[in-house]
C-alpha cells in the first residue's frame, strides 16, 4: 500500500503518496498543485518537476527527471463554455501514469490523458500528447518513437535488480528520509 508522506520543499507543502524513499537534487523542487492525487513508486528520483492540475498522477518504481519537467493534467474546456477564449467555470481533467524504470530528459512536457510504458525514454525537451509504448525513445514536439530499447539488455538488468542505485552516492543528490 501506498504511504502517506509529507514533503516540505522551499516554500511549497505537498502531501503526496509514496511507497518508499524519494531523492531529490539538492536545489531542484517537487511542486504538486493537487499533491493528494499524486502517487510515488520505490526509488523515485526528482532534478525537478512541477506537476499541475487535479487529476491523478501516478509514478511508477525507479523513475529519473531532468530539470524543469512539467506534468499537466487540467486543460480549459474551450468548446461550449461560457466565455471565449475558454470556459471559466469548466477544466478537462485527464490522468497520467508513468509505468515502472521510466527516464525524462531535462524540460519534458507530459500532458494528461497519457501513459508511458515501462522503460520508455523520453528525450529532453519532448512534448508528450499520447502514450508511449514499452521501451520506446521518444523525443520531438509531438513526441514522436524513434528508437527502441535493447529489450533484452533491459530484461536481464531488470533480473539483476540493477535500478541506478549509484545515484545516492552522487554528492550533488540530496537522498531525503520521509516520515509517515
Amino acid at each position: 500500500f501506498m504511504k502517506r508522506i509529507i514533503f516540505a520543499i522551499l516554500l511549497i507543502t505537498a502531501s503526496i503518496q509514496a511507497q518508499d524513499v524519494c531523492s531529490i537534487v539538492r536545489g531542484a523542487k517537487l511542486l504538486a498543485q493537487d499533491s493528494k492525487n499524486t502517487y510515488l513508486g520505490k526509488n523515485v528520483n526528482f532534478n525537478g518537476m512541477k506537476i499541475k492540475g487535479k487529476a491523478k498522477v501516478t509514478i511508477g518504481d525507479n523513475f529519473h527527471s531532468g530539470q524543469d519537467c512539467v506534468m499537466i493534467t487540467s486543460y480549459h474546456k474551450y468548446d461550449g463554455g461560457d466565455a471565449i477564449p475558454y470556459d471559466t467555470k469548466e477544466n478537462i481533467d485527464k490522468d497520467i501514469i508513468i509505468e515502472d524504470n521510466v527516464w525524462l530528459g531535462d524540460r519534458v512536457i507530459i500532458l494528461g490523458g497519457v501513459k508511458i510504458g515501462e522503460g520508455a525514454i523520453v528525450q529532453a525537451g519532448a512534448v508528450v500528447v499520447k502514450d508511449v509504448p514499452k521501451y520506446a525513445i521518444v523525443g520531438g514536439n509531438p513526441a514522436k518513437v524513434f528508437k527502441y530499447r535493447d529489450i533484452e539488455h533491459y530484461e536481464k538488468l531488470k533480473r539483476r535488480k540493477s535500478f541506478g542505485k549509484n545515484f545516492y552516492n552522487n554528492p550533488n543528490f540530496k537522498r531525503r528520509k520521509i516520515h509517515c
